[in-house]
């Protein structure tokens, strides 16, 4: 055990030499390091306030100073976050997965914050959303991307923007239009990766035709109004899944969960693609027990992928959501106090690279594990 400790201790110091070239003075880069440390540490509540408690420093001016005004650029911290990732975790077989989650805040202040839908509540909240990109592999899986969702009528009241610190530059984006940019910039690090995968928040149209320009698979999903020719006529996916026979349902596994084997009942509605090296299709999932409580996914997949390849594939979806809980409950990606639009990204990309770093240092220990 002793030796575990002291070779994360030494990982740890590599990390922050590494990252630290970000830093261009001397007290930015200390304090950097003390506010990764105590992300990483036993803290009830990762602010600024008890992370300067933890941390010896009796205010907790320097971590407010990291995250407000030192001079350093969120998103270079992100793209060697991204390297150091794939650099560790990365195979050829990699997902990536796109999500969002909510960060409930008080008031109308915080960057981005109105009444919105969060699936973290599962209701209507007062909330900030981010979307962000996981990148997994059986080696582990860590957030490699994320985008802060400014909504319409922000956009619109500049005044408000200004006050927030949002940039005058910054333009309305749709969540499928902030997915696109996270996947331009991961994947020119890390090539075609196996599958992209995401919700039906994520199928827009224009972000399926960028996936398919770079012959990139895909497994998305879609609503139960999405039409489709079925027969003689256009019809709701939720109408033509009823009139699929019975006997040309599949039972998959689409991966292992807490309980074993995660099985349901699948079905591939195929057609050829623009090109001769893939098609598409829809992918139909059911409960296998009560045969209902239907899913279903618009897919773009390399000829002779099977339909247990697929079931395989989108079962890899549920990483991003244990990416959220863990980098949340480990390494305090929802504890924040800041207000601000720089604050946000500052606090935000510092915490996933702290959860990169403990997914990393896990995946080396199992590695030697006999």
């Amino acid at each position: 055990m002793l030796q575990t400790v002291a070779s994360w201790a030494d990982r740890f110091e590599k990390l922050v030499e590494d990252m630290g070239v970000l830093f261009s003075r001397s007290e930015a880069r200390l304090t950097f390091r003390l506010y990764l440390q105590g992300l990483l540490a036993s803290v009830e509540r990762k602010n600024s306030w008890q992370l300067s408690e933890t941390m010896g420093l009796q205010k907790p001016y320097a971590f407010q100073h990291l995250l407000g005004r030192a001079v350093w650029k969120a998103d270079e911290l992100r793209d060697k976050t991204i390297d150091y990732v794939v650099g560790e975790l990365g195979r050829s077989d990699a997902t990536l997965v796109i999500d969002e989650t909510g960060f409930v805040k008080k008031g109308n202040k915080s960057a981005g914050v109105k009444r919105q839908y969060s699936g973290t509540a599962g209701r209507i909240e007062n909330c900030q959303i981010g979307v962000f990109l996981t990148y997994n592999t059986p080696n582990g899986h860590a957030l490699a991307d994320r985008e802060l969702y400014v909504p319409q009528e922000w956009i619109a009241d500049r005044e408000r923007c200004k006050n927030a610190g949002i940039p005058k530059e910054r333009i309305f984006q749709t969540k499928p239009q902030l997915a696109q940019e996270m996947l331009t910039r991961t994947l020119e690090k890390t090539g075609k990766v196996k599958w992209v995968l995401g919700d039906s928040v994520y199928s827009a149209s224009k972000l399926r035709q960028f996936l398919e320009s770079k012959n990139q698979p895909y497994i998305l999903g879609v609503t139960g109004s999405q039409l489709l020719f079925f027969n003689d006529g256009r019809y709701p996916l939720s109408d033509i899944w009823l009139e699929i026979p019975e006997k040309k349902w599949q039972r998959i596994s689409c991966g292992y969960g807490t309980k074993g084997p995660r099985f349901y009942d699948w079905y591939l509605m195929r057609w050829n693609a623009t090109n001769d090296d893939f098609y598409k299709g829809i992918l139909f999932r059911r409960n296998p027990k009560t045969k209902d409580n239907p899913s279903f996914y618009s897919l773009f997949a390399p000829i002779g992928t099977s339909l247990e390849d697929l079931a395989l594939g989108q079962g890899f979806r549920w990483t991003v959501e244990e990416s959220f809980e863990e980098s949340k409950g480990e390494a305090g990606l929802d504890e924040y106090e800041v207000r601000s639009y720089t604050g946000w990204y500052r606090h935000i990309t510092l915490s996933m690279l702290a959860y990169s770093f403990l997914v990393i240092q896990r995946s080396l220990e199992q590695k030697k594990a006999p």
